[in-house]
C-alpha cells in the first residue's frame, strides 16, 4: 500500500504489527514505543521528512487511552503528577516542533542529536541500576513490597476492599507528598516542572510528545517506583501529543515546500496495533519486576540510540 505523504510503500498489516510487539514491551516502563517507531520508520521504511515526527505523535494519540485506562483502572495513576508532567511538557513541545523544522529537517542532523539524548538516559539508568544493588531506596523498597503481594494475591483482595495503591498526602505550589503501599515519595513540583519543560523540547523536536523520554527520567533522577510512574508519562505523553499534531497541522502551510502534516492513515495504523499491545503491556506490568522492567527500558533506548549513531556515521 502507499501512503502519500510519507511517500513510502508497505504492506497494511506491517505497521500493526510492529507497533503492537513494541509497544507491549515498552509500555511497562511507560514509554509508547514512538520513540522506538520512530527509527523503523526513517531508517527500514524509508520514511525521513519531518512530517515522520507528527505521524508517530498521531500513534501515540490512537494508541495511549489503553494504558491510561489500564493503570487508573488499578488505582495507579497519580494525576496531580500527570498534571505537572502536562503543563510542563505543553510549551516545550510547541518549541521543539519548531526546532524541528527550521534547524534539524536533514534527517541525518536529526539522528545525530537523538542519540545524544538517548545515550545520556540509557547511561543514567544503567549507572542507578548498578548502583542500587548495594543502596536500597523508598522506590525499591515499595516495588519490592508490591510485587511480594502479587506472589501472596494480596492485591486482588485489597481491591475488592477498594483499596487504593496511590494515596495524595498534600499538594501545594513547592512539593508534592503521595504514599505508594508503605513508602511515602516527596517530589519537588518546580523541579518536575523544569525538567518537563526540557523534556518538552526533546520531545516535540522526536515526535513523541515529551512525556515518553520523562518515564526513565523519573525514575533516575527522582527515584520514583516504575508501577505508578508508568501511568503518569503516558498520560502526559497522550495530552502532549494531541497539542503536537495540532501544532504541525497548523503551520503546515506556512511551509508548502516541506512534508511537515501526519500522514494521518499511517499513524492510525501504527497506533491500532499499539492500543492493543499498550493495554497488555499495563496489564502484565505488575506481574514483572521492577528491575527487569529497568534494564529492559535501558537497553532499549541504548540499541536505538546506537542505531542512530551509527547511521549518522554512515556505518
Amino acid at each position: 500500500m502507499f501512503f502519500q505523504t510519507a511517500g513510502i510503500e508497505v504492506a497494511i498489516w506491517i505497521p500493526p504489527l510492529v507497533a503492537f510487539v513494541i509497544s507491549f514491551f515498552t509500555s511497562m516502563g511507560g514509554v509508547s514505543g514512538a520513540f522506538l517507531l520512530l527509527p523503523f520508520q526513517m531508517s527500514f521504511l524509508g520514511y525521513t521528512n519531518p512530517s515522520v515526527s507528527a505521524t508517530n505523535q498521531v500513534f501515540n494519540i490512537v494508541a495511549i487511552p489503553g494504558g491510561v485506562y489500564r493503570f487508573w483502572k488499578e488505582g495507579r495513576l497519580v494525576w496531580p503528577l500527570a498534571a505537572i508532567v502536562i503543563i510542563g511538557t505543553l510549551p516545550g513541545v510547541f518549541m521543539g516542533a519548531m526546532a524541528r523544522i527550521l534547524f534539524l529537517p536533514d534527517p541525518k542532523n536529526f539522528k545525530f542529536f537523538a542519540s545524544l539524548v538517548l545515550f545520556y538516559i540509557a547511561a543514567k539508568m544503567i549507572s542507578d541500576l548498578v548502583r542500587s544493588k548495594n543502596k536500597k531506596t523508598a522506590a525499591s523498597k515499595s516495588e519490592k513490597h508490591f510485587q511480594e503481594m502479587m506472589k501472596k494475591g494480596e492485591i486482588k483482595k485489597q481491591k475488592n476492599k477498594d483499596f487504593k495503591p496511590v494515596e495524595i498526602i498534600s499538594i501545594n505550589y513547592k512539593h508534592l507528598n503521595f504514599r505508594f503501599y508503605e513508602e511515602t515519595f516527596n517530589v519537588s513540583i518546580p523541579g518536575i516542572f523544569g525538567l518537563s519543560l526540557i523534556v518538552g523540547i526533546i520531545g516535540g523536536i522526536y515526535g513523541i510528545g515529551g512525556g515518553s523520554i520523562i518515564a526513565p527520567f523519573f525514575i533516575s533522577f527522582f527515584h520514583l517506583p516504575v508501577y505508578i510512574v508508568a501511568g503518569a508519562a503516558l498520560m502526559g505523553t497522550f495530552v502532549t501529543s494531541i497539542a503536537g499534531v495540532i501544532f504541525y497541522s497548523a503551520i503546515a502551510p506556512l511551509y508548502p515546500e516541506m512534508s511537515i502534516a501526519p500522514d494521518w492513515l499511517l499513524g492510525v495504523l501504527f497506533g491500532t496495533g499499539g492500543l492493543l499491545g499498550i493495554y497488555l503491556g499495563a496489564r502484565v506490568q505488575k506481574y514483572v519486576p521492577a528491575n527487569l522492567i529497568k534494564w529492559m527500558l535501558a537497553f532499549i533506548i541504548l540499541f536505538t540510540a546506537g542505531k542512530y549513531l551509527f547511521n549518522f556515521f554512515g556505518i
